[in-house]
């Protein structure tokens, strides 16, 4: 008998042949990527329409870039005085202005082109900063931002703070009423601050308002600073979301310890493409036929003109409007030889402080309520955090009220009513709308939740009424299925913290127990009112109903034949 010893060696790998082949054997013989594109293709990620939500604000950045690169070419940041000769727009012939705002219609009426990619990269700013708010409340009320997301949830913010001052910077660059009217209030703001007020306002515009360096200034922040911010924090982001692995609704089979989905390559990648085509189409559709901030409208910077609509972009009407509900008369103070203008301090500096120190603490906040130090990479059905989807819902709420007002010129004019009228309503709709929406929200929730009760413990109505021999009717349910059961049982629901007693054994007062009980009341309000998932105790004594177990076969037909009659609950 023979045998033949095996080959040891191993094959040679085969030679790349395609030029793309080669270029990436070259690259992974240097570099060694293959291992990381290899490792990222093998990536996990669920499957969800919201998802999409992020996606759409990076591809907007994406459109936002290569828009401005080529305005960059073209615009000229300088507020010199000049003439303009320019042909068209005609109402704008022999007008002087300043050179920024004469390269703005330069641009617009002589570069080819220039409009539609003026348009484009406004409506991506706006898109940019939608899906930005949208994509937060979504990480907000599904409880994203838990351990270990807290530093990727800051993240968010930071950057959802930069698109602020991104698009603010932009709006200001063309130099006409409107966004000389934004720097005014933007004046008067920063001059408002206790003590140094004023040497910042002559800091930022280099002199007395509107100087003659604010436009050079605000097109280096716009161009360079801001972007490259943006950029780090995105890919920062990117990182943290792919090292974490992503978050995922939950469901049958979805733990924390798994992601259920399809691998980036080629499922996910694909996907993600064509999404960028959709955006970018849909961007490039709106910059074509959807004409915004057209500002040969408005002409070039005066401040004499004030008229109503003058309005910013609809991420800062919340400030526009929390100024236009202010009072004036009685709040400005001298306190020592300085004045605080409390009707400009408190609304364009108090009340956004408010609302961003409440997102940056809120994570940190509920998990010291909780003690919860697990790392949670399933997401929170809303219902089930009745507090926190409240909130979310009440700063929504208060949010929606502040832009309203800063449009209550245009509500006065289209409706023909008194803008004090309209004033006032905002101003008590302003502290009682938040507090309504608040409790409302949080009484669906729990009605949610308690019907959700009702479905696991005895299935969902199906209209269907019986007659037992006995006489007795009962309506057949239908049981819920494994998944269905699952999404309404598997949550957690704590209770409120427990403390140690005031004092101890001896008598003596104990250390921290003021803290201690500050957290404990906090910690009622988030979790006093709670519904306890069905317990699987709580299952079994809801199906043991003898002969009201769910009918079903043959069992139904013996009933109903002995029954001898039916009937249908419409």
């Amino acid at each position: 008998m023979s045998t033949a010893t095996p080959d040891t060696k191993r094959e040679a790998p085969a030679t790349p042949t395609t030029t793309v082949g080669k270029a990436a054997d070259y690259l992974d013989q240097r570099t060694s990527i293959g291992l990381a594109v290899k490792e990222f293709a093998r990536k996990v990620f669920p499957d969800h329409w919201s998802f999409m939500l992020g996606e759409i604000a990076l591809f907007s950045f994406v459109v936002l870039i290569a828009s401005g690169f080529f305005l960059t070419m073209f615009f000229e940041p300088s507020m010199a005085l000049e003439t303009y000769e320019g042909e068209h727009p005609a109402n704008m012939h022999g007008q002087l202005m300043s050179v920024a705002f004469a390269s703005t219609l330069d641009m617009s009426f002589e570069v080819r082109g220039g409009l539609l990619m003026r348009q484009i990269h406004h409506w991506s700013a706006l898109i940019f900063m939608a899906s930005i708010v949208v994509h937060m409340m979504r990480v907000f009320f599904t409880g994203a931002f838990r351990k270990p997301r807290e530093i990727n949830w800051i993240v968010g913010l930071i950057l959802m703070i930069l698109g602020l001052a991104a698009g603010f910077t932009g709006y200001s660059l063309p130099d006409d009423v409107l966004s000389g009217n934004g720097l005014r209030i933007t004046d008067g703001v920063v001059k408002s601050i206790p003590v140094v007020g004023s040497f910042m306002s002559y800091m930022i515009f280099g002199g007395e308002f509107p100087g003659h360096h604010i436009v050079p200034r605000l097109f280096t922040l716009h161009i360079f600073v801001i972007p490259g911010i943006l950029l780090a924090l995105i890919a920062l982001h990117l990182f943290l979301m792919v090292l974490q692995k992503h978050t995922q609704y939950p469901g049958g089979g979805r733990t924390d310890k798994n992601v259920v989905g399809y691998p980036a390559m080629p499922v996910y990648v694909a996907k993600m493409t064509g999404n960028f085509f959709i955006v970018a189409g849909v961007l490039a559709l709106m910059g074509a036929t959807m004409s915004i901030n057209n500002v040969w409208n408005y002409g070039p910077y005066d401040p004499s003109p004030v008229t109503a609509g003058a309005q910013p972009d609809w991420y800062m009407l919340f400030l526009e409007g929390s100024l236009r509900l202010m009072p004036g008369p009685g709040w400005e103070w001298v306190i020592g030889g300085f004045t605080l203008s409390m009707n400009v301090l408190i609304p364009a500096v108090v009340v956004p402080g408010i609302l961003f120190t409440f997102l940056f603490v809120y994570p940190f906040l509920e998990a010291r309520v909780t003690k919860d130090d697990e790392e949670h990479h399933v997401l929170d059905r809303p219902r089930n955090k009745p507090v926190r989807t409240g909130l979310g819902v009440a700063f929504l709420t208060a949010f929606i009220i502040l832009a309203l007002a800063g449009s209550n010129d245009l509500i006065a004019t289209h409706f023909a009513l008194s803008i004090n009228g309209i004033t006032w309503v905002f101003r008590v709709l302003i502290f009682v709308g938040p507090v309504f929406a608040y409790y409302i929200t949080k009484r669906i929730c729990l009605g949610l939740q308690r019907k959700d009760r009702e479905l696991v413990l005895h299935g969902h109505e199906s209209g269907r009424i019986v007659r037992f021999a006995n006489g007795e009717y009962i309506e057949v349910h239908t049981p819920l299925d494994e998944q269905e059961r699952w999404l309404r049982v598997n949550y957690e629901a704590p209770a409120p913290l427990e403390i140690a007693p005031k004092t101890d054994a001896r008598g003596v007062k104990r250390k921290g127990y003021a803290s201690d009980k500050r957290w404990q009341g906090l910690s009622r309000f988030f979790y006093e009112d709670r519904v306890a998932p069905v317990s699987p105790a709580e299952v079994e004594a809801a199906h043991s109903h003898g002969e009201h177990d769910q009918l079903n076969g043959s069992e139904r037909q013996a009933v109903e034949a002995g029954a001898g009659t039916t009937s249908r609950e419409h």
